[in-house]
Formats: C-alpha cells, sequence, structure tokens
C-alpha cells in the first residue's frame, strides 16, 4: 500500500482536530498512528482521551504549556528540534502506519524547524506511511509535494465577538 503525504492547512478551526480524526480511523482500521505536536504543550481534552482509551495512538507534545505569541525563545527551538528527532527515530523504526506532525507548518514559520529539513523527511518518508501535516502558513513547497491539501477557511469565528476557549471544544 502506498502512504500519501495529506496537508491540513488555512486560518480556520479544524486542522489539528482533523488530524485527530483521521488518526483515530486509523486506528480503528488497526493501524498504529504517532501523533506528534509541535508548539503545543497544554493537555487539551483530546489528548486525555486518547492517551487513556486508545493505546494504537502515541501523542507526544513539542511545545510549552502556552502557544508562541511573540518570538520564539532558546528552549522553544530545542523542544521543536528534540520533537523533529523523535519524528525522524518514529519513521526510521517502521513501527508506524500513520504519523501527524501537528502544527509543524507553524514550526517551520518561526523557524523552529527548518523547511529543507521537513522537505527531505517527506522526501525519504518509506513508500507505505502516511503523513499528515497541519498548521497555518503552510509553505508552498510543501504544498507542491503534497498529495492533498484541505486549506480550512475562516469564514466566521465567535472569538471575533470575544467568546472564550470552551473546554470540549477548542480545549
Amino acid at each position: 500500500m502506498k502512504g500519501y503525504v495529506q496537508v491540513y492547512t488555512g486560518n480556520g478551526k479544524g486542522k489539528s482536530t482533523a488530524a485527530i480524526g483521521q488518526a483515530i480511523r486509523a486506528a480503528g482500521a488497526g493501524w498504529k498512528v504517532f501523533f506528534a505536536q509541535f508548539v503545543k504543550g497544554q493537555i487539551y481534552s483530546e489528548i486525555k482521551i486518547i492517551r487513556e482509551k486508545l493505546p494504537e495512538i502515541e501523542i507526544a507534545q513539542f511545545g510549552r504549556d502556552c502557544f508562541i505569541k511573540k518570538e520564539p525563545d532558546p528552549e522553544d527551538y530545542e523542544r521543536a528540534r528534540r520533537g523533529f528527532n523523535t519524528v525522524k527515530e518514529k519513521i526510521a523504526s517502521g513501527q508506524y502506519n500513520l504519523i501527524v506532525l501537528d502544527e509543524i507548518n507553524i514550526a517551520i514559520y518561526y523557524e523552529l524547524i527548518g523547511l529543507n529539513d521537513v522537505l527531505e523527511l517527506i522526501k525519504n518518508k518509506p513508500k507505505p506511511l502516511e503523513l499528515i501535516i497541519t498548521g497555518r502558513k503552510a509553505p508552498e513547497e510543501i504544498i507542491e509535494v503534497a498529495d492533498l491539501v484541505t486549506e480550512m477557511k475562516e469564514i466566521k469565528h465567535y472569538f471575533t465577538k470575544n467568546i472564550k476557549a470552551r473546554e470540549g471544544i477548542e480545549f
């Protein structure tokens, strides 16, 4: 079976959620999944339930408990590099059918991880491995090499009315 490269990008809500849904679908089909979250370290509700109930999905977070809002600091660079090295090890292990690089586009945007490093990883991925890449600001070079690209486009969002993130919906 050939694995493809999927990209979920855009300024709308739902990129990580779509990747989580795909990971759950894959696990339901008996696939082994590694879900790497870059620049995220908060324990969201989906993280809790996956860790408690879905051992087929291994989740690792390589961010801090706050999303980058300004310039990254040395710890952000170290966490991203450690995460990227972990992903390379997971790919090399041959144990996984699906690997998700959640928010790696943001890590590239902030130059925590080099675009060329990610392109090299895509180019050299094992043929049967399915790879999902998420995050706003997907570089054109990644869109070009992907097999599937979905753009989440914000039309309207209640955050503009100062509605705070809600447990069970946004976290």
